[in-house]
């Protein structure tokens, strides 16, 4: 897996400010000083002023939460590099007023001089206001024996921080208060990132990655560091077990930093936060196992945040964080409810995330379901000619969508989206389950029927789904009218004109009429011929309507956006034209 080397940029020199201009126009309440590049909100009112920054890449963090119940200022420095002391100096000087400030930073070398050096320059100054500084240190991968000198990385666990101290500085509280409780905070958080490569920064050389395809690199921070360990990718409930155990486990001497009892008192704060290039989808089934894990721990998670807060530019992957809040039996200055209030108070800027304010849904929980009444409409018997040849027909053409995949697959990455073979698959799989189990039996072709329409709706899905779905309840509705008229067994009649009427039904819902290299080409080719050449003969006919898709220009379905002309060189047929062929040459014999 090599780095996403790609960039959408007008130059890696200007790319910073081009972004900090963009959110100033995204967030017209915010300042830009350009030259010192300072985000900051001028004071309004007496108020402790928080301030952070750091080098760029990391965005959102730390200027786009820079607004009320946020962060006063952010000074950025170039990529992953500290800005430099003038820039700091700029941005206390903005925003420091008589009740001082408190400067919040990541633990790195460059960010603790500059902004160390800022603070004593800007007191020496004579100016009102103090202004301190405090280093985050919530990296849980780096062994005490490891940062000895320079102690452990700040990560994302710094949002927590500088939120929860804002919070409590717009009730007014003095910078001694607010300092204090940051630190408080800093004490009881833990962090711990993962990724599956690293990042590569814009303007730098593409470079080859140092893991291999099924490896994964544990303890990453957010400056393309090298983790702690290489790993084989594991389930994501086993890497997140490996990594909240990391956070919580006190038996390890080196990495022990946060005082959990693990006695089932133990109440925290879960912050799941994206470290560039992880999907939103990835990103749900990984909350949702690390509340899981924190369950079966006796753990008691108060809040889930969960979201893009602290990035590594790119970088395919994600850091848990827990805050440990006090608990009962402390002699702490704060409680768990003053924590959480604080956690929980407005906040508007571009880069916080919604959050519930609550603790975490209950996965599974009963909800009381609205009485529905029963429009089940009445049974109607129509038999196949022969049920042993009918269930035999599905199931072979179940199996020849499942031996289609590999070719369906590949057609459809280059036709389309990807997922047409897996579509189809699942499909296929789905039914023979049915069949398995007895619900569809071949006793009663419209029951029968109406089982294909449910479960390729169920278990297909996206719009091939939709469209056999469409089609088979039509084909029902068809078989139903001709028992209703007197028909007692499907006969091949029977059949044509259910399968003429269905496909009518069908092009209700789509404009796609042949030849539009879709499934319908197939579809009516063989639908037309049924009545006049039989099974065999329409198969045949399919086929042919399904190989001329090659030649054609797709006027829908996905493979109407693909490049059209690239299409017919490489003489790739249209995967749901080839996907019909498959089912009627199933219908009429395969074997795989």
């Amino acid at each position: 897996m090599a780095p996403q080397h790609k960039h959408l940029l007008n130059n890696p020199a200007t790319l910073v400010v081009d972004s900090l201009k963009g959110l100033v126009n995204l967030n017209p309440n915010i300042k830009f000083d350009e030259g010192q590049r300072v985000i900051y909100t001028p004071p309004t009112q007496p108020r402790v002023a928080l301030l952070s920054g750091g080098g760029s890449g990391h965005e959102p963090a730390h200027a786009a939460f820079v607004g009320p119940g946020l962060l006063d200022a952010a000074v950025c420095g170039n990529i992953f590099a500290s800005p430099n002391v003038a820039q700091v100096r700029r941005g206390v000087e903005l925003v420091t007023g008589d009740k001082g400030a408190l400067i919040v930073v990541m633990n790195y070398t460059g960010d603790a001089l500059h902004f160390g050096l800022a603070a004593e320059q800007y007191k020496a100054s004579g100016r009102k206001g103090d202004v301190r500084v405090l280093l985050v240190q919530d990296d849980v991968a780096v062994s005490r024996e490891q940062g000895t000198i320079v102690g452990r990385r700040g990560l994302a666990g710094t949002i927590l921080v500088y939120k929860i101290a804002s919070a409590l500085s717009d009730q007014g509280a003095n910078l001694d208060n607010v300092e204090d409780v940051a630190k408080y905070v800093t004490s009881r958080l833990g962090t711990i990132g993962v990724g599956l490569d690293h990042c590569h920064v814009p303007g730098t050389k593409a470079g080859e990655s140092h893991l291999e395809e099924n490896q994964l690199e544990l303890g990453m921070g957010i400056h393309n560091e090298s983790g702690t360990h290489k790993l084989e990718i594991p389930s994501i409930a086993e890497l997140v077990d490996q990594m909240l155990f990391k956070i919580t486990n006190t038996n390890d001497p080196e990495r022990s930093y946060v005082p959990f009892k693990g006695d089932g008192s133990d109440e925290v704060v879960l912050l799941v936060n994206n470290l560039g290039a992880i999907s939103e989808l990835e990103i749900g089934g990984i909350t949702s196992e690390a509340v899981k894990w924190l369950q079966s721990k006796n753990i008691k998670t108060r809040r889930v945040l969960s979201g893009t807060y602290m990035t590594s530019l790119n970088m395919p992957g994600f850091s848990l964080t827990l805050l440990l809040l006090p608990g009962k039996s402390e002699s702490a200055k704060y409680s768990s409810s003053q924590i959480l209030e604080y956690l929980d108070a407005p906040a508007s800027a571009p880069g916080w995330s919604w959050t519930s304010g609550k603790e975490p849904g209950v996965v599974g929980e009963k909800v009381d379901e609205a009485a529905v009444e029963d429009k089940k409409g009445k049974e109607v018997d129509l038999a196949p000619t022969d049920p042993s040849e009918f269930i035999s027909a599905i199931k072979r053409s179940c199996r020849a969508l499942i031996a289609a995949e590999p070719e369906l697959t590949k057609q459809d990455q280059i036709a389309g989206d990807g997922d047409a073979g897996l579509t189809l698959e699942a499909g296929a799989k789905a039914l023979l389950k049915a069949i398995d189990s007895g619900k569809l039996n071949g006793k009663n072709v419209i029951s029968d029927i109406g089982v294909i329409a449910e479960v390729v709706e169920e278990d297909m899905g996206g719009t091939s789904g939709a469209l056999y779905s469409i089609f088979f309840a039509g084909l029902g509705k068809a078989l139903r009218d001709a028992a209703d008229a007197g028909n007692k067994t499907t006969t091949p009649e029977v059949w044509s004109g259910a399968a003429a009427k269905a496909l009518e039904t069908l092009y209700k819902y789509t404009r796609a009429r042949p030849p539009s290299r879709t499934l319908v080409d197939p579809l009516e080719a063989f639908i037309a011929s049924l009545p006049s050449k039989g099974l065999n003969g329409a198969a045949d006919d399919a086929q042919k309507a399904a190989d001329k898709t090659k030649e054609l220009v797709a006027k829908a379905g996905r493979g109407a956006y693909v490049n059209q002309e690239d299409l017919k060189k490489r003489e790739v047929p249209d995967p749901g034209a080839w996907g019909i062929w498959r089912i009627v040459d199933g219908l009429r014999g395969f074997e795989a």
